[in-house]
């Protein structure tokens, strides 16, 4: 009666090394129907990162449904993908021993509570725990990638490289629209210099330029684009509450604002003195006198607005 015992116990590491072999044979078979790229669930993940694995993997966590609004997630999978599908072009042998994966918010939201994770997009790599390929150190726990060098997919290359059996064989594609749309825009002004030349040279162009761009750049554009700030909020709303946040839209309405108060003081100062018949000049006068008090007053709404605590009021 004691041979069964003794019998399944020294069944078991047979029993762990098959399960382990059957695990691979089914990452193997998720990464080849997707160009490289396992897409994960809960349970698949659960699979990938298990404790007894000879292989290693590249996990990247995202969120590229619309409603979440991240920006960076649509950037970076495109570079994940193009190092994932660069890597089944390796050996076999060399290929199967390590995955990459991706794993979406929406499909895996208790993997991103398991394991904390607040921000998108993340790269986890995971060592093997068995095999030749363990580390040396013995560190089996996930490295994070760090995204110092940007979401490009070279410098993403260069480093997984560090974890895989063989560098990973990525190569930056030819841009040839790029290339082409420069090589055309060339083409356009190297054959017309002669009709663009007398423009750049007017000091009116450059005058003009220059007020236009010093109206954006005042108006907030570049604190925008620095933050990646969306064109409007929810429902429409196209003013951001508080002083240290704005929309888009709010760059264009406080850009026309800046720009019509400019316009009228130089009406003011430099045209209507000039007119010789005095009823239009009057008429300016009052014009151009209601346009600035009326622009002034709904620039102070504006500051009203994005923040109620705002002091000062002129007419709205």
């Amino acid at each position: 009666m004691l041979f069964l015992p003794i019998l399944a116990l020294l069944s078991i590491p047979f029993c762990i090394a098959a399960s382990t072999q059957s695990a691979h044979e089914k990452l193997v078979k998720l990464a080849a129907a997707n160009n490289g790229v396992i897409k994960l669930d809960e349970n698949t993940y659960n699979l990938i990162t298990s404790p007894n694995r000879n292989w290693s993997a590249s996990i990247h966590f995202t969120a590229l449904d619309p409603r979440r609004r991240c920006a960076p997630c649509k950037e970076f999978d495109p570079a994940f993908n193009a190092v994932a599908k660069a890597w089944t072009k390796v050996p076999v042998d060399d290929r199967d021993s390590h995955f990459f994966a991706t794993v979406d918010f929406d499909n895996a939201m208790g993997v991103f509570q398991k394991l904390g994770l607040q921000t998108a997009p993340v790269v986890h790599i995971h060592p093997a725990t068995e095999g030749p390929r363990r580390p040396a150190s013995g560190r089996t726990t996930p490295i994070i990638y760090d995204f110092a060098n940007g979401f490009d997919a070279g410098p993403l290359a260069e480093q997984l490289s560090q974890f895989t059996p063989v560098p990973i064989p990525y190569k930056t594609p030819i841009d040839w629209p790029r290339i082409g749309t420069t090589a055309g825009v060339l083409l356009i002004i190297a054959s017309g210099i002669r009709a663009f030349l007398p423009v750049l040279r007017s000091r009116w162009v450059w005058a003009a330029g220059i007020v236009l761009t010093s109206l954006v750049m005042t108006s907030g554009f570049m604190f925008v684009r620095i933050r990646g700030m969306p064109p409007s909020g929810a429902n429409g709303q196209w003013i951001a509450a508080g002083f240290q946040n704005q929309f888009g839209q709010e760059v264009h309405v406080v850009a026309f604002i800046y720009g019509l108060l400019a316009a009228s003081f130089l009406m003011l100062t430099l045209i209507t003195p000039y007119q010789t018949n005095v009823a239009r000049q009057r008429l300016q006068v009052y014009l151009w006198s209601a346009v600035i008090l009326v622009m002034f007053s709904v620039l102070v709404s504006l500051f009203r607005v994005k923040n109620r605590g705002y002091p000062f009021k002129l007419l709205l």
